[in-house]
């Protein structure tokens, strides 16, 4: 059995020829076959390695931009933000403002602040109260019928200018110039425009408004509307004068309500800044009673429009 083999090798000095072992050839070649392998399988993991490590950047730079868009996010977030939150402040500021502004007008109308109402029912609770106003301070006497200027005899007793003796003084004498313009304070029809002989009034005009009240307007020096017709307020009635039981030109201003006097000073001052002060000076007036007429005589005109525009869209149907 042979278990040698030769190796011959030729160079410059000649040929030499070298006996090995088969053994030695097997392990020769189970090491080069060992090397071939590690070398393939280094090189394997390198390639591995490799993609491995571009798959761990591409995901890396995958990750980087989804964090920059996270952060682009965030800040348009953060911007979206504080302008909302700019808007609220702004809001907030103008309910405030709404708020104190609705405050007054409660104020003025004569409603107490409702401060734990909401600003909806707050607005709507004024808003009846101001059409509540508004159709009160038109049918009833209010504000001064001429220019203001004082007066120079107050309601209730005093000593009589022509007479000379105590009396009770059922009106204010207002100071006006001759010719002065008097004004009706509120819608009414008129009940006497002309002289007067029995009163002493002089030219006198009688206007007769709602609610059972009445205002006399004495010592004219000429009216120009006749009685019976119909005046709003605010309407040119007549001009001051000096006529009758006078003696000086002023105007004799009375109110009566009921056939019953009241001082006509409380209306001369009763205007929408002074809503208020009339219902604390002059005791005399059910004025629970009138406002309520007041909302009732409100409603049935909303109703009666009502009425009227489904009878009109009925006819046009």
């Amino acid at each position: 059995m042979n278990n040698h083999f030769t190796i011959t090798i030729h160079d410059d000095n000649g040929v030499k020829q070298f006996n090995v072992h088969r053994f030695v050839k097997k392990a020769l070649l189970y090491s080069s076959v060992f090397i071939l392998g590690m070398v393939f399988i280094a090189v394997t993991t390198i390639l591995y390695l490799n993609h491995s490590v571009e798959a761990i950047e591409l995901k890396r730079n995958g990750m980087q931009k989804a964090y920059e868009d996270i952060k682009e996010t965030n800040l348009a977030l953060q911007n979206n933000m504080q302008i909302t939150n700019n808007s609220l402040e702004k809001k907030k500021k103008e309910l405030l403002e709404l708020s104190d502004s609705l405050t007054e007008i409660e104020v003025l109308i004569g409603l107490k602040p409702m401060a734990e109402s909401s600003i909806e029912e707050r607005v709507s609770a004024t808003k009846i109260d101001s059409q509540q106003r508004a159709v009160l301070m038109q049918l009833i006497p209010n504000g001064s019928p001429i220019e203001y200027r004082g007066v120079t005899s107050r309601y209730g007793y005093r000593i009589h200018p022509t007479l000379g003796k105590k009396e009770f003084h059922r009106g204010t004498d207002m100071k006006a110039a001759m010719n002065t313009p008097v004004y009706a304070p509120a819608d009414a029809i008129v009940e006497w425009s002309g002289y007067h002989k029995k009163s002493g009034f002089g030219r006198l005009v009688i206007l007769e408004h709602s609610y059972g009240f009445k205002t006399y307007y004495g010592h004219l020096n000429k009216t120009v509307v006749k009685s019976g017709t119909f005046v709003k307020k605010g309407t040119l009635i007549a001009y001051t004068g000096n006529t009758g039981m006078s003696n000086g030109p002023h105007l004799h201003y009375e109110i009566r309500f009921i056939h019953r006097n009241v001082n006509p000073f409380w209306f001369i001052k009763w205007t929408q800044q002074h809503y208020d002060e009339i219902f604390q000076k002059e005791k005399k007036i059910p004025w629970q009673s009138l406002i309520m007429a007041t909302i009732h005589l409100r409603l049935q005109a909303t109703q009666t429009q009502q009425s009227l525009q489904l009878v009109q869209n009925s006819k046009e149907n």
